[in-house]
């Protein structure tokens, strides 16, 4: 039978492969615990072929529902290598001592008299140059709340400081899985979604540093930052750190401000990295090959693949820099690539069988404005992330179910990608039960209810995108908007 042919979903249908996929979560991370990646891969096929049967049972055949899947699978493969090529620049930032050197000189920002202030901005800038919240919470994250201890600080205040400043980082950083995820569900250009962010970014994390200042006047200690003296001293002690080893990051700024192709960006970055790797850090090339055999040539040329491939993986003296720099790699970003195409292979399904249009008719059947669009799909991103407990999820489903609707009101599919950062990524910290607020919580040693309040660049964007959308603020037409409105006289 044809698709013409097929019959409307009822709501119901609709809904059963969403509470499936959402049952079937709760019970991976319940089994499997904040490890759940590879587990959630299969719930989201699992559900993608209970769409499927829902599909065909309605009339569609199994051969149009594969097809939607494959090519709605297809409209992401660039963002898929741009997230591969990421995974290869990671690594070689790492060799090359770019990253150790922006942590280096970031942590030496912190004062104790404005601890929550230099906390959240140097939390950013290592956000930024690693891509990942995670990492900075469960590395300079735990540092930090010694020192916040050590001083007296309210830890929950301390806590919220520390998270705004990661996921500031994480969300504007190219190397980011979540902001490549935003921009592959929506078919969005990786730099154009950064800049279009900082709509809502910039005024969030700039209103959050105010409160933060005001709520560190007045707090006064002479206590040594020893935990950040010990950190650059390991740094230091382990690679050649000199703001020479920023010119990788340079190239990709004035690559990314020039509006040259990401995946092109990405490629001399990396390039970049590869050389400054040989030129400065050749000691610690020849380590990352790890055969004492081989020549220093060949040693140098293992190192450098091994590196891009697999990531790099320091042996310093300090356990704090070895987990805090061992990251990167091509092989890191394959369990996120296949979340990509498994989610995508699910909203393909739920696509093809007419099932996901049911659900967005019932979420937008009273909403008839920009603004009522944008909080229902905050509505939305927020909805999933405390049912499904899974940022990345929060992401690319709502991204696929209003995909649609943002064309048919001429709004860009860069403010759908703003937006699903915006609710997606930052709420997820703030729900206990989610994988994010559980990780927060247990990597910095309060509970999320403790910090949440205080986490003010994640309560603040989801507020800004809504407000936006009300008055009329930062929302970009779509290109077909943009070229009625040049043709009419």
């Amino acid at each position: 039978m044809s698709a013409n042919a097929a019959h409307r979903p009822s709501l119901t249908d609709a809904f059963i492969p969403v509470v499936f996929l959402i049952s079937t979560l709760g019970t991976t991370v319940y089994l499997f615990g904040l490890d759940a990646f590879g587990p959630n891969l299969l719930a989201l096929l699992l559900s993608a072929a209970l769409a499927a049967a829902i599909g065909i049972k309605n009339g569609h055949s199994w051969l149009s529902i594969e097809e939607g899947m494959i090519e709605t699978i297809s409209l992401s493969m660039r963002s898929i290598l741009i997230l591969m090529m990421v995974g290869a620049l990671i690594g070689s930032w790492m060799l090359s001592g770019t990253v150790p050197t922006m942590i280096y000189y970031g942590v030496a920002l912190i004062s104790p008299d404005f601890f929550y202030l230099t906390a959240s901005i140097v939390c950013a800038l290592v956000g930024f140059s690693i891509g990942s919240s995670w990492t900075v919470a469960g590395t300079l994250g735990i540092g930090l709340m010694g020192v916040a201890a050590a001083l007296g600080l309210p830890l929950g205040i301390a806590a919220g400081a520390i998270v705004s400043g990661a996921y500031f980082g994480d969300k504007m950083s190219p190397l980011s899985d979540t902001t490549n995820l935003a921009a592959a569900a929506t078919s969005s250009d990786l730099f154009e979604h950064i800049r279009h962010m900082t709509w809502t970014t910039l005024p969030a994390f700039g209103i959050s540093l105010a409160i933060y200042t005001a709520l560190g006047l007045g707090s006064e200690s002479s206590s040594e930052l020893s935990e950040i003296v010990t950190l650059q001293a390991a740094l230091q002690g382990y690679f050649a750190i000199s703001p020479l080893m920023l010119a990788p990051l340079g190239l990709l700024l004035f690559l990314a401000i020039t509006r040259r192709p990401a995946l092109a960006t990405l490629v001399w970055g990396t390039l970049a990295g590869i050389a400054m790797a040989l030129l400065f850090q050749s000691e610690r090339v020849i380590a990352a090959a790890g055969d004492p055999q081989l020549s220093s040539a060949a040693a140098s040329a293992k190192g450098i693949i091994t590196t891009l491939f697999a990531g790099f993986t320091p042996d310093s003296d300090s356990a704090v820099v070895d987990e805090l720099l061992s990251k990167g790699g091509l092989s890191s970003m394959l369990l996120t690539v296949g979340l990509i195409i498994c989610a995508l292979a699910f909203g393909g399904a739920m696509a093809r069988a007419g099932l996901l249009q049911r659900l967005v008719d019932a979420m937008l059947s009273g909403v008839k404005s920009a603004a009522g669009l944008i909080v229902a799909t905050v509505s939305a991103c927020v909805g999933t992330n405390l049912l499904a407990a899974d940022q990345y999820l929060s992401i690319v489903l709502p991204g696929q179910m209003f995909k649609g609707a943002y064309q048919e009101r001429k709004l860009h599919a860069l403010t759908l990608s703003r937006t699903l950062e915006d609710a997606g990524t930052l709420t997820s910290a703030l729900i206990p039960w989610n994988t994010c607020g559980a990780y927060m919580a247990a990597a910095l040693g309060v509970s999320t209810f403790s910090y949440a309040p205080y986490a003010f660049l994640n309560l603040l964007c989801p507020l800004l995108a809504i407000g936006y959308g009300m008055f009329q603020v930062g929302l970009r037409p779509s290109q077909s908007a943009l070229s009625s409105h040049s043709t009419q006289p």
